[in-house]
């Protein structure tokens, strides 16, 4: 994947000649073999621990990416060291985190911030295209039907999606993996085809990245 280097279990966004170098949110910058890498805490960030556990994501500098529970913009600005030449469609539904947000985008001309709620992709659909990836951080109960509307509107047909899964917000009460079997099923139920499942402990408890494509 390029623009990520894993090593000894910590990785890294090397950023792009068109950024400068400062930091974003107080990680620590890293030059190393003429690369400029920020660091990238998987504690932060499910992304980056799904990484470290050995997900594999398939996307190139100029795809292009609808980013479901953008937040203040962490992962959204590592997605944007990789995705140099694409397109991050950042939705958020939070003003105070979409201010945050709006910085980073001063800083980054590939991240398109959307202040809206992504239970209505219909709200945003003459603004965001078909993307090669739909990735989901969002704790609702309903976050997968979230997942499923947006997918369903603008996933392209070879594109894969992303869902971080927080079982404790849709059943407190159930085993973390009973839940993840549920989305799965679900999931398929709704024609997609699951590709991988992560669960991210010890990084985040009781989260599971699950990686699906069109069936």
């Amino acid at each position: 994947m390029e623009n990520i280097v894993i090593e000894k279990k910590k990785v890294f966004t090397v950023i792009p000649e068109k950024f400068d170098d400062k930091s974003i949110y107080g990680e620590k910058i890293v030059k190393k073999k003429n690369l400029r890498l920020r660091t990238w805490n998987p504690y932060r960030s499910k992304l980056s621990a799904a990484l470290i556990l050995g997900l594999r994501i398939h996307i190139k500098e100029n795809s292009e990416v609808l980013y479901l529970g953008a937040a203040t913009g962490t992962t959204v600005s590592h997605l944007s060291d990789i995705l140099y030449e694409g397109r991050i469609y950042a939705v958020e539904i939070s003003p105070f985190s979409m201010k945050k947000l709006l910085e980073l985008c001063e800083k980054r001309n590939n991240i398109f911030p959307i202040l809206e709620d992504a239970n209505h992709p219909e709200r945003y659909q003459h603004i965001v295209p078909e993307v090669d990836l739909v990735y989901q951080d969002i704790s609702q109960r309903n976050q997968v039907d979230i997942f499923v509307k947006n997918c369903d509107k603008f996933l392209k047909g070879d594109g894969e999606g992303i869902i971080m899964v927080k079982s404790r917000s849709i059943d407190v009460s159930a085993h973390p993996r009973e839940i993840y079997r549920r989305v799965e099923k679900d999931l398929e139920e709704k024609g997609y085809k699951v590709k991988e499942v992560k669960e991210l402990d010890p990084y985040a408890k009781d989260h599971a990245c699950i990686v699906i494509r069109r069936s």
